[in-house]
């Protein structure tokens, strides 16, 4: 009995997603600077678009991230992740991690299988072979986009402190995404004054980070659930990355203040 269920759910999953609203569209992008203090240290672009995978049409997410300037020159890191993934589920089929980081490079590619057992999902990876995990996994990069659409538009039910939690593969390991709710926060950005859904991602305390709750994340309170600032308080200080240009949303962004976008 358990095996039906988790194949009639397998089946009906795509059907019962595909009729959700989107909170995005392809040929959205986003640009954030990173500054350390009043130091800019980087850029980030993440791009969204429509793309083919093993002749399925897929979404394709592009999460760029770069040094620039004296920081480039010290550390040069450039890092790129990548995700194909099903417009109709949101889950993954393929994804890339391809980082370089001053002399240190890693690039793996793991390829995603949702369907082929009714109560597991397989995944590839050219660097650590077949692994079975849960079903309805997620990379680094899909389960963002996944919140956007099944979690943050029932954020008027979410109480300070409850929590989301979505199991990915991220760095060829299992690792569950925890993200505590914080509230909602107007903040000041480049783009304007912008209403946030603020979420602490429960860090792994250690070698970077001091607490639990040293990373925070800011979405836009409005459908698009765009992300628009990150805080990484770590042992050396604090690294931020906000936004400063966007292009291609599905839905106009609600913003107090000028906005230069447009």
């Amino acid at each position: 009995m358990r095996y039906i269920k988790a194949l009639f759910l397998a089946i009906l999953l795509p059907v019962l997603l595909s009729g959700q609203e989107k909170a995005y569209l392809p040929g959205e992008k986003v640009n954030f600077e990173i500054h350390y203090g009043v130091i800019q240290g980087g850029v980030v672009s993440l791009e969204l678009s429509a793309d083919t995978f093993r002749g399925k049409e897929v979404l394709h997410s592009v999460l760029l991230g770069k040094t620039t300037g004296m920081a480039d020159a010290v550390f040069r890191v450039k890092d790129i992740y990548e995700s194909y993934f099903e417009p109709s589920t949101g889950l993954p089929v393929f994804s890339i991690r391809n980082i370089r980081e001053g002399r240190y490079t890693k690039y793996n590619e793991v390829i995603f299988d949702h369907y082929s057992r009714p109560d597991s999902a397989i995944l590839t990876s050219d660097l650590t072979g077949v692994h079975v995990t849960e079903k309805g996994i997620h990379d680094i990069l899909s389960c963002f986009y996944f919140m956007r659409d099944n979690h943050f538009p029932y954020h008027e039910k979410l109480k300070k402190g409850d929590v989301i939690t979505i199991n990915t593969w991220f760095t060829d390991e299992y690792y569950p995404v925890i993200m505590r709710y914080q509230g909602t926060e107007e903040i000041k950005t480049k783009i304007g004054r912008v209403k946030c859904l603020k979420f602490n991602p429960v860090t792994e305390v250690g070698r970077l980070f001091k607490t639990q709750d040293d990373v925070t994340f800011w979405f836009t309170a409005d459908r698009n659930h765009l992300p628009v600032r990150i805080r990484f308080n770590i042992f050396v200080g604090a690294f931020v990355a906000e936004i400063v240009k966007y292009e291609g949303l599905k839905y106009p962004l609600e913003i107090r203040g000028k906005d230069n976008n447009h």
